[in-house]
């Protein structure tokens, strides 16, 4: 099995992506230990002394005034993950949570939060063993980072609360743990404080979101090229060094991959109508320009991702030189706005194909297609419905693109008085990026049954391999009317498991 190594540098995208998605191993690096045992002894030497310094001899957030004992601290790092963990509603996906907990070893493996190497242990004994804290739905608002998310993790460390087994059932965290042959840890100074504070939740998020959206973009540039064939659109507009007088990279990149699509294509530039059409609309005309903005936006994404995961993000935090200083990295803000930014492409890539799929549909507007692609109009309803579907996730999708970021709710007694709303930002992508691959599927199949009722002209090699693939995986082509539903949900598995890209890439060699 592949193993990832936690170092004190942070971690890499395809490091979440291998541990929450693919089930890698954890282990810590030799350097970590040592940075790990270096800050706590920094830790124990303050905690020895009366001064009071935060999260050491103190309580938290607005409670930070009162200094406390040496035999109240055990108590205390306890109770501020017990009172914490006030997650509700539904339970977080596994994958989620596994990420959650591996970006939160990977900031306290930077020596920046005091806790001891055998905390950290534990951390990576728990992923390792496939235990999965139940974590829910709601209680974080993002600052001071995915606090109640986070409670519910360090809650299992301690051997209370419930956590899903490997084998997928659910049950009391000290069984799961006495299972494995995995002692609960006892919480000393700082460390409760240090395992609940950062954006861990709402980064784990981003970074799947982004492997997702990369593949989606992709099967964005094959589904708009397979429309653009099936309405007779040219091809012209695709010209690169078009595209090079306007040199957004994720512009060009899309328009490149439409034209390796298309290549070879007879249906390109075919006019059906009495009066030839000058240009395309713009849903097939700028399809580029757009799905290039979105293409952007996760660039941009991805450099702030990078950067968080490069990033010690914990309050307060160990200085090599032994300060312990309290700031506000926890916030998370960089990540929030992301977050939001990508809905807001999302939702945009989506409508954009809904208006190819009704193009294809409208016999006033497919230049010479049958009316909602039917077999026999009138009797048969084709994809009128599946239009509708289309739309309505479009329409949840314009919803979804409100940003989180800009609502701020105050708590902690206004000394939380700003929050960054990033796990809803996270939660809601999540969903947006489900609804754009659903629409996705719908375009492909709508555009593909419009291809094969082109009769006389051959499709492009590029789209004849996909039109040949979703069949082998039982989406249907034209005919009568049948029960659509499970049409769709084998278009939606088609794009979903990345088959609609690598059938396009056969013929094409890798898309951009």
């Amino acid at each position: 099995m592949h193993t990832v190594v936690v170092g004190t540098s942070g971690v890499t995208a395809s490091d979440v992506l291998a541990v929450a998605r693919g089930g890698a191993r954890v282990e810590l690096s030799e350097e970590a230990v040592a940075a790990l045992a270096g800050a706590r002894g920094i830790v124990d030497a303050l905690a020895a002394k009366p001064e009071p310094v935060y999260g050491v001899s103190t309580g938290f957030g607005a409670l930070a005034t009162r200094h406390i004992s040496q035999e109240l601290r055990a108590q205390l790092q306890r109770n501020i993950v017990r009172s914490h963990a006030a997650g509700m509603g539904p339970r977080v996906e596994r994958e989620v949570v596994r990420a959650l907990m591996f970006l939160r070893l990977k900031t306290v493996c930077s020596g920046h939060t005091g806790v001891r190497p055998e905390v950290a242990q534990t951390m990576a004994d728990v992923l390792n063993a496939g235990i999965t804290p139940v974590v829910h739905e709601y209680g974080s608002l993002g600052c001071s980072g995915d606090l109640a998310p986070l409670s519910h993790c360090a809650l299992t460390l301690m051997g209370e609360g419930d956590a899903e087994g490997p084998d997928g059932s659910v049950a009391p965290a000290g069984e799961l743990l006495a299972a494995h042959g995995i002692a609960p840890v006892e919480l000393r100074e700082k460390e409760g404080l240090a395992l609940l504070n950062g954006t861990d939740g709402m980064l784990g998020m981003l970074v799947m979101a982004l492997a997702d959206l990369d593949a989606l973009y992709k099967s964005a540039d094959v589904t708009a090229a397979l429309s653009l064939e099936a309405l007779l659109g040219t091809d012209k507009v695709l010209a690169p060094e078009l595209h090079a007088i306007r040199p957004h990279p994720g512009q060009g990149a899309s328009a490149a991959n439409m034209l390796a699509v298309l290549k070879g294509s007879e249906l390109t530039g075919h006019h059906q109508d009495d009066a030839p059409r000058v240009q395309d609309a713009y849903s097939v005309r700028c399809a580029p320009q757009v799905a290039g903005a979105g293409r952007d936006t996760l660039a941009h994404a991805r450099l702030v991702a990078e950067r968080e995961l490069a990033s010690a993000v914990d309050n307060p935090v160990v200085l090599p030189d032994g300060r312990v200083e309290s700031n506000g990295n926890f916030h998370g803000a960089p990540v929030a706005y992301v977050l939001d930014f990508l809905a807001i492409a999302v939702a945009d890539l989506a409508s954009i194909a809904e208006r190819r799929t009704d193009r294809l549909l409208d016999k006033n507007r497919s230049h010479g297609l049958p009316p909602f692609l039917a077999d026999d109009a009138g009797v048969d309803s084709g994809l009128m419905i599946a239009q509708y579907t289309q739309a309505a996730l479009v329409s949840e999708l314009k919803r979804l693109a409100v940003p989180a970021s800009a609502d701020s709710i105050p708590s902690s007694a206004m000394q939380e008085d700003h929050v960054s709303m990033g796990w809803s930002a996270a939660r809601k992508l999540r969903t947006a990026v489900d609804n754009l691959t659903r629409v996705l599927a719908i375009e492909l199949y709508a555009a593909t049954r419009a291809i094969e009722l082109r009769e006389g002209l051959a499709p492009a090699p590029a789209s004849q391999a996909v039109i040949d693939a979703v069949r082998d995986a039982g989406v249907q082509g034209a005919g009568p009317d049948r029960f659509l539903a499970p049409d769709l949900a084998a278009a939606d598995a088609f794009v979903r498991g990345g088959e609609l890209v690598a059938a396009a890439e056969k013929v094409t060699g890798p898309l951009q």
